[in-house]
């Protein structure tokens, strides 16, 4: 009985989905919100195809979090899209396999995830706090086209990273590196180590961006040793290096930055 359920739940779904998807674009509303079949579907598609980047609670790993995605404004349209889609120059990638309903399912288990709109206003001067950034990131990290490429670009950390996870990374610091900013040292024959951070590495080569920005690429035969560190070269900010209220300072700019705008010139 329980399987003849199971058979006429997907059944049902699919009779939905023909009828609601036949149009070439998306309905704005995802027509199975709320759903609980729909939801339980969602959720076995989003631990085998989503989870190994955003994480098994969407909070992000790799990837970002997507907690927050409807609380920053984003609709169901939109991310349906992005879905199927992908999102260019990211490691995002398009999904045709994935049928519109198993994208619907997929968003109606992410609405259950979904983080409330913050209700008290957000603390920091988002002006002290870009000055603090220039001083103390931008060597590393770049904002609209200006800055330093050792670090991720940080031009969406403000709808790509909940305040929380950020706040962590500066005051303890992370060992979990995204793709191409792995940190690595290389021992030469002689002279002194090479630090930087990866980019690509196959079985006999690896390629690097230096402590100069430099793109260098090695033989792993020349070298005494290729090692993968575990510590990040970006240096913990306690609170004898950086006050709380300059923190919060920081960390209003970083949520006012919400995808790269041509509007602002690069300094």
């Amino acid at each position: 009985m329980r399987w003849t359920c199971s058979v006429l739940t997907v059944g049902v779904l699919c009779v939905v989905g023909s009828s609601l998807f036949a149009a070439q674009d998306p309905p704005a509303k995802n027509p199975l919100e709320g759903n609980s079949d729909a939801i339980r579907g969602g959720m076995g598609l989003y631990r085998a195809r989503c989870a190994d980047c955003h994480g098994m609670d969407a909070r992000g790993v790799r990837a970002p979090d997507i907690t927050q995605v409807w609380a920053s404004g984003r609709t169901d349209e939109g991310l349906f899209k992005t879905i199927k889609e992908g999102v260019s120059g990211t490691e995002m990638p398009a999904n045709p396999r994935i049928s519109d309903v198993e994208g619907w399912q997929i968003l109606a288990y992410l609405r259950t995830l979904a983080a409330p709109a913050p209700t008290d206003p957000p603390r920091g001067n988002a002006v002290n706090g870009e000055n603090i950034f220039r001083a103390n990131c931008a060597g590393c990290h770049r904002v609209n086209g200006a800055g330093g490429r050792l670090g991720p670009d940080l031009s969406r950390i403000g709808v790509s990273r909940p305040r929380e996870a950020v706040l962590l990374r500066i005051r303890r610091g992370t060992e979990d590196f995204r793709p191409g900013f792995e940190p690595v040292t290389l021992t030469p024959p002689s002279g002194p180590p090479i630090q930087g951070v990866k980019k690509n590495e196959d079985l006999f080569s690896v390629q690097i961006m230096d402590t100069r920005e430099r793109i260098q690429g090695y033989e792993k035969d020349k070298m005494k040793s290729v090692k993968n560190d575990t510590k990040s070269a970006m240096p913990v900010f306690g609170p004898d290096r950086l006050s709380d209220s300059d923190l919060d300072d920081l960390l209003r700019y970083l949520q006012t930055l919400r995808g790269f705008d041509p509007a602002v010139v690069p300094k």
